[in-house]
C-alpha cells in the first residue's frame, strides 16, 4: 500500500503532541501556529480521524487521542531513523564536520597537542570538539566519535581500546628541590596530596587511598589535601608546585618529557584497571570520516607506546 508523503504534517503533529500546544510547536519548527494547525488538520482529514481531543477553551492544552498516543512512539522512532539515515548520507566521505566528544583534560593534555597532525593529513575534515565530563548521548547530541575513559562497555556504542595507562605520583622539580628527595611512598607523610575528583565515583578510578593500598603503604594518611574536579587542573596544580598528584601516564607524558613534572618512586607503579577507548555508534563505525579519525588516534597511540 502506498502512502502520500506527510513528513511536515507528521512533524507538526509530533511536536504539537510533545508540547501540547500549536504555539510551542510552531516556535520549535520556526513556522506560525496557524501553519502547524493547518498541517495537523490536513493530516486528520487524510486519516479520517481526529488526533487531539479538543476543548472549547482556547487555552486548553492539546491532548492526543488514545489512538494518536499509541502511534507517537513509532512516529518518533521513525524520525530518529530518518535522522540517522541522513547522517549516514552526510558522513559518507572524509569531508565536512566531524564532531568529537572528549573530556576537557584529555583534550588539553593529549589530543590538542597532536591534533595538527590529523588536520594536515585530512585538511578536508573540520573538527568540532565537544569537551564534556558527562557521557553524552551520541544520537541526541549529534556526536560522531569520541574517546572515553573506562572499562570499555557503553550501551549503544562500539568501543576500540586506544591506550592503557599506569598510575604514579608526580610533582614539580621545584617542589622536590624545596622539600627534599622522597625515596618511597612513606615519605609522602606531611606533604600536600592533590586529589582528582573528576571520576571519584567511577568504579576502578584510582584515588590516593587505593593507590597507596595497592603499593603497600596503607599507613599514609590520604584524606587531606587539595581537591580538584578536573584532571588537567590537577596536573597544573602539581606543575605550579602546590603538592604531589597522582599522574596518569597518558596525561602526564608531555609534562614529564618537558621537565614540568617529575615522576616519583620509579620502581612503584600501579596499572589502571581503566583504559581509553575510541567509541562510536555501531552503524557509523565504518564511515570514512570516523574510520579515518579512529585510525589516526590508534596510530598516534601506537607511536607513543613505541617511543617509550
Amino acid at each position: 500500500m502506498k502512502y502520500p508523503i506527510y513528513l511536515n504534517a507528521l512533524r507538526a503533529f509530533e511536536a504539537s503532541a510533545r508540547h501540547q500546544s500549536f504555539s510551542a510547536a510552531a516556535a520549535e519548527l520556526n513556522v506560525t501556529p496557524a501553519a502547524v494547525g493547518q498541517q495537523v488538520r490536513g493530516l486528520e482529514e487524510w486519516l479520517g480521524a481526529p488526533l487531539f481531543s479538543r476543548s472549547s477553551s482556547g487555552n486548553a492544552r492539546l491532548v492526543p487521542t488514545d489512538t494518536a498516543q499509541k502511534a507517537l512512539p513509532d512516529i518518533r522512532a521513525g524520525f530518529d531513523r530518518l535522522a540517522t539515515g541522513l547522517g549516514l548520507l552526510r558522513e559518507g566521505s572524509t569531508s565536512g564536520v566531524l564532531t568529537v566528544t572528549v573530556s576537557p583534560a584529555f583534550a588539553a593534555k593529549w589530543l590538542l597537542p597532536r591534533i595538527e597532525a590529523f588536520q594536515s593529513a585530512y585538511p578536508e575534515t573540520d573538527l568540532r570538539l565537544d569537551t564534556n565530563l558527562k557521557a553524552l548521548d551520541f544520537l541526541a547530541n549529534g556526536i560522531d566519535v569520541g574517546v572515553r575513559y573506562g572499562a570499555g562497555a557503553w550501551p549503544g556504542l562500539t568501543a576500540v581500546k586506544l591506550m592503557e595507562e599506569e598510575i604514579y605520583p608526580v610533582c614539580s622539580a621545584g617542589y622536590l628541590a624545596h622539600h627534599g628527595a622522597m625515596h618511597d611512598p612513606s615519605a609522602l607523610v606531611g606533604h600536600t596530596l592533590i586529589h582528582d575528583l573528576s571520576m571519584q565515583n567511577h568504579p576502578g578510578f584510582q584515588t590516593w587511598r587505593s593507590w597507596l593500598d595497592a603499593a603497600g603503604f596503607s599507613g599514609v594518611d590520604s584524606e587531606r589535601g587539595l581537591q580538584i574536579n578536573n584532571s588537567a587542573a590537577v596536573l597544573q596544580a602539581a606543575v605550579d608546585g602546590h603538592g604531589v598528584a597522582l599522574g596518569r601516564s597518558v596525561m602526564v607524558r608531555d609534562d614529564l618529557a618537558s621537565g614540568r613534572l617529575v615522576r616519583l618512586f620509579k620502581t612503584v607503579s600501579c596499572a589502571s584497571p581503566l583504559a581509553y577507548y575510541v567509541v562510536s555508534r555501531p552503524e557509523c563505525a565504518s564511515l570514512p570520516r570516523i574510520a579515518a579519525f579512529r585510525d589516526w588516534l590508534l596510530s598516534e597511540a601506537a607511536a607513543m607506546t613505541t617511543a617509550r
